[in-house]
C-alpha cells in the first residue's frame, strides 16, 4: 500500500505502477516512483504492520525455550546448596551443571527426523511433556544418581526445545517480520534464566534439603503451560506441503502472511522447494510429494555429498552456533556466583542479587535486538555483539587477575566494580546480537528439504560447546586462574569476529527459499549478494 503527495487524480504510467506493486509484495521499505501527468513523483510504501496471528503463534512455539533459560539460571544459585546438602566435590558439580548440554545431543539429534515424522507442533508437545518429566525426577531427587537421571530426561526435551521452536517460528513468519518473530526463543531464553535467579533468591530461606528441590521442581510449571497452548496453534505450512496437504498449507499461510498476494507467493516457492509444479492444485486435499523431498538422503547431501551451496551454509550454520557458547557466555551465566565470590562478594544472599541483575541486563538487551533484528540487519547486530563481548570479557578478565594477584586484604574497589560491570555488559552485549542471532540465521539458511537436520545439526554444535564449557570450567580456572580463563574466552570472540564478517551473508529481507543463490562462493559471498540485488531490482522493474 502506497502514500502519494498529491490530492488530485492523475494518470499513472502502467510500468511504474507495476513496479510499485511489486515492491509492496515484497514487503521491503524502498521508494517507488510514479509518473503524474509526465512528472516523477515519490511513493513511499506504508509502513508493514506485524501480522497479529504469526506473533502469536511464533510467541507460544518460543516458549519452548523458557525450559532451557529456566534450568540454566536456577542451576547458578541451586548448586551452592546441592554441593552443601549433598556433600558433592566441585568435579561432580562441573559434571551436573555441564552434562544436561550433553544429553541435549541426543535430543537434539533426533528432533530433526521426528519432527518430519511427527509434525513441528507435536513435536512441541512432545518437548514440553519430556521436559516436564525430568523436571519432577529432580525435585524428588533423593541423591546425586537420582538427581543425574533426572537431568538426563530434562536434556532430552531440551534438545527438542531447542531445535523446534526456531524452525516453527521460521516457518510461519512472513519475510519482512522472519527475524523479529524468530528471535522470540532467544527472548524466552533470557527470560527464563531470569526467572531462575529470582526463584534461587525466593526460595533460598527454605531449609536446605528442600530449597533446592523446590527450586528444580518449580521448572515443570512452563512445561504445562506450553501444552495448553500449542493447542491453539497450527501446523507449520512448509512441513504440510511436505506431506502433500496444499489446501491446509495455503490456510495457514492466508493467516500468517502481510497479504493475500503473498501468501500466494510464498506457497509457489515452497511448492518449488519440495519440487512441486506451481500448477500443483491447491483445492486437493493431498498431492503427492517426490520421496526425496520428503527426508530420504538428507544426511548424504549434507555430509557425504554436499553442493558448495550446502557446504557454506553447513559451515556458516555450525560456525555461528559453535562460536555462541565457544566464547563462554554460559560460564558468565551460570558460574557468576562463583565469578562474584572471587571478585570478594561472600555473602550467599548477594551472590544471588547480583546474579538477578545478570538476568536483568540479559532481558533487558535481548528485546532491544528483536526490536532491531530486521531493521538494520543480522550482520551489523552480530558484528557490534561479538566485539563488545570481547572488550567485555578482557575487561573482567583484567579485574578478576588483578584481584587474584593482590596480596593485601585491603579489598580493591574499583576491581571488584569493573568486574560486577564487565560481567554485565558481557550478557548485555551477548544478548543483542549473538545470542538471538545464531538461532534466526541457522533456522533460516537451510534449504527447505535439509531444514530439520541441518538446525538439529546447529543444536548439537551448541549444546556440545555449551557442556565442554560448563563442565571444564572450574578445573580450567583452577589450572589457569580465573581471570586466565577469560583471556581464553577474549581470544575465542576476536576469532569469532573475524569468521562472521569474513564468511557469514546478509539474509534480512530474503525468502526462505532465495537463500540457496545466496551461498556458495564462501569468501566472495558479496559478490553474489550484489549480483542477486540487481536481479532482483531488474525483475521488479519488468
Amino acid at each position: 500500500m502506497y502514500i502519494f503527495k498529491h490530492t488530485h487524480t492523475h494518470r499513472v504510467s502502467m510500468a511504474d505502477q507495476k513496479t510499485a506493486d511489486s515492491g509492496g509484495v515484497s514487503g521491503e521499505a524502498t521508494k517507488a516512483h510514479m509518473l503524474i501527468n509526465g512528472s516523477p513523483i515519490s511513493v513511499i510504501p506504508k509502513k508493514q504492520k506485524i501480522n497479529k496471528y504469526a506473533l502469536c503463534i511464533s510467541i507460544l512455539a518460543s516458549m519452548t525455550s523458557i525450559l532451557l533459560g529456566y534450568d540454566t539460571g536456577v542451576m547458578s544459585g541451586a548448586t551452592i546448596y546441592i554441593k552443601k546438602d549433598l556433600k558433592i566435590s566441585d568435579i561432580q558439580i562441573e559434571i551436573l551443571v555441564g552434562s544436561i548440554n550433553i544429553y541435549a545431543l541426543v535430543g537434539a539429534a533426533v528432533a530433526g527426523r521426528t519432527s518430519d515424522w511427527i509434525g513441528r507442533r507435536r513435536t512441541i508437545i512432545f518437548a514440553a511433556a519430556i521436559f516436564f518429566a525430568g523436571a519432577i525426577l529432580m525435585g524428588f531427587a533423593t541423591n546425586y544418581s537420582f538427581l543425574m537421571v533426572g537431568r538426563f530426561v530434562a536434556g532430552l526435551g531440551m534438545g527438542y526445545a531447542l531445535m523446534i521452536a526456531p524452525v516453527y517460528a521460521a516457518e510461519v513468519a512472513p519475510p519482512s517480520s522472519r527475524g523479529f518473530l524468530t528471535s522470540f526463543p532467544e527472548v524466552f531464553i533470557n527470560f527464563g534464566v531470569l526467572l531462575g535467579y529470582i526463584s534461587n533468591y525466593a526460595f533460598a530461606k527454605l531449609p536446605l534439603e528442600l530449597g533446592w528441590r523446590v527450586m528444580l521442581g518449580v521448572g515443570a510449571i512452563p512445561s504445562i503451560f506450553l501444552a495448553v497452548g500449542v493447542v491453539a496453534m497450527p501446523e507449520s505450512p512448509r512441513w504440510l506441503v511436505l506431506q502433500g496437504r496444499l489446501k491446509d498449507a495455503h490456510k495457514v499461510l492466508n493467516k500468517t502472511s502481510d497479504s493475500r498476494q503473498e501468501a500466494q507467493s510464498r506457497l509457489d516457492e515452497i511448492k518449488r522447494a519440495a519440487g512441486l509444479p506451481e500448477s500443483s492444485n491447491t483445492e486437493d486435499d493431498v498431492v503427492l510429494v517426490p520421496k526425496r523431498n520428503r527426508g530420504a538422503g538428507v544426511w548424504k547431501e549434507l555430509l557425504l555429498r554436499p553442493t558448495p551451496t550446502v557446504r557454506h551454509i553447513l559451515i556458516a550454520g555450525l560456525g555461528i552456533q559453535f562460536f555462541q557458547q565457544a566464547s563462554g557466555i554460559d560460564a558468565v551465566v551460570m558460574y557468576s556466583p562463583r565469578i562474584y565470590e572471587k571478585a570478594g562478594i561472600r555473602n550467599d544472599s548477594d551472590k544471588l542479587l547480583a546474579t538477578i541483575a545478570v538476568g536483568i541486563s540479559k532481558t533487558m538487551f535481548i528485546l532491544v535486538a528483536t526490536f532491531l533484528v530486521d531493521r538494520v540487519g543480522r550482520r551489523a547486530l552480530l558484528l557490534t555483539s561479538c566485539g563488545g563481548l570481547a572488550a567485555s570479557l578482557f575487561g573482567l578478565a583484567t579485574g578478576l587477575t588483578v584481584i587474584d594477584q593482590n596480596d593485601n586484604e585491603r579489598k580493591l574497589t574499583w576491581a571488584v566494580a569493573l568486574c560486577v560491570a564487565t560481567s554485565l555488559s558481557s550478557v548485555a552485549f551477548f544478548s543483542i546480537g549473538m545470542g538471538p542471532i545464531a538461532w534466526v540465521y541457522s533456522s533460516e539458511i537451510y534449504p527447505l528439504r535439509l531444514r530439520a537436520q541441518g538446525c538439529s545439526m546447529g543444536v548439537a554444535a551448541n549444546r556440545f560447546m555449551s557442556g565442554v564449557v560448563l563442565m571444564t570450567f572450574i578445573s580450567l580456572y583452577e589450572t589457569i586462574t580465573i581471570g586466565g580463563a577469560f583471556f581464553l574466552f577474549t581470544g575465542i570472540a576476536v576469532v569469532a569476529w573475524i569468521f562472521f564478517y569474513t564468511l557469514l551473508p546478509e539474509t534480512q529481507g530474503r525468502t526462505l527459499e532465495e537463500m540457496e543463490d545466496l551461498f556458495g562462493t564462501f569468501f566472495n559471498w558479496r559478490s553474489t549478494s550484489k549480483e542477486l540485488n540487481i536481479k532482483k531490482e531488474a525483475n521488479s522493474a519488468a
